[in-house]
């Protein structure tokens, strides 16, 4: 791994997925955000080792128009697991305290894996890109899809632990655990805290 082979992906962090207005009574953001600023300044010090290979994913409108068949068709069989998003007026998908530079990549995507529609797949690619660092939220959804997405396309992973987040709900934060525990290190790629991978290149 070098820095002109790698690239920083940063995973969802929009409106939707951390803004105390997109809260609900029972999915609430309170971790991600204080994950946020640390993510920022992490993005920082990155750009000042590399300056390039940014790679910023955001999603669609989360309504049913924009979304892939197989979670609508989901949402439609489950009520109990729907999140569709009931803002129309794009601030759902704004990013959240991190805005992404002229230079960087942004992804758009409907569904949970970026890596789905072959186009990121293709652009790394074309930047002969090998290696990817992971951040972003939420760790048990997105993040973990777009992991496997990765994986399966033969990339190598660097996984940086304490820049992914979930949701406050106890079983998802102890699911993410386990990942960042053993299912990550042990099957994708080498998770590591930000510090520890930023000592690797003084």
């Amino acid at each position: 791994m070098n820095l002109s082979n790698s690239a920083l992906i940063i995973i969802d962090v929009v409106n939707l997925c951390a803004s105390k207005k997109c809260e609900t009574k029972s999915i609430t953001f309170s971790k991600i955000r204080r994950m946020i600023p640390a993510l920022k300044s992490f993005t920082k010090k990155y750009r000042n080792i590399v300056n390039n290979n940014v790679i910023f994913i955001n999603i669609t409108p989360w309504q049913k128009e924009f979304l892939s068949n197989n979670i609508n068709e989901l949402y439609q069989s489950n009520p109990n697991v729907e999140y569709y998003s009931n803002d129309s007026s794009g601030f759902a998908e704004n990013f959240f305290g991190i805005e992404p530079l002229n230079s960087d990549l942004i992804f758009t995507k409907n569904t949970y894996d970026a890596f789905a529609d072959g186009m990121l797949n293709k652009i790394l690619k074309k930047k002969k890109i090998k290696y990817l660092i992971v951040t972003g939220i939420f760790g048990d959804g997105c993040v973990m899809a777009t992991i496997n997405g990765a994986f399966s396309s033969e990339y190598n992973l660097v996984i940086l632990k304490d820049l992914i987040e979930t949701t406050d709900e106890k079983l998802r934060q102890e699911i993410l655990g386990n990942f960042k525990k053993y299912t990550w290190p042990i099957m994708y790629g080498h998770t590591l805290t930000s510090n520890k991978f930023l000592k690797l290149f003084k």
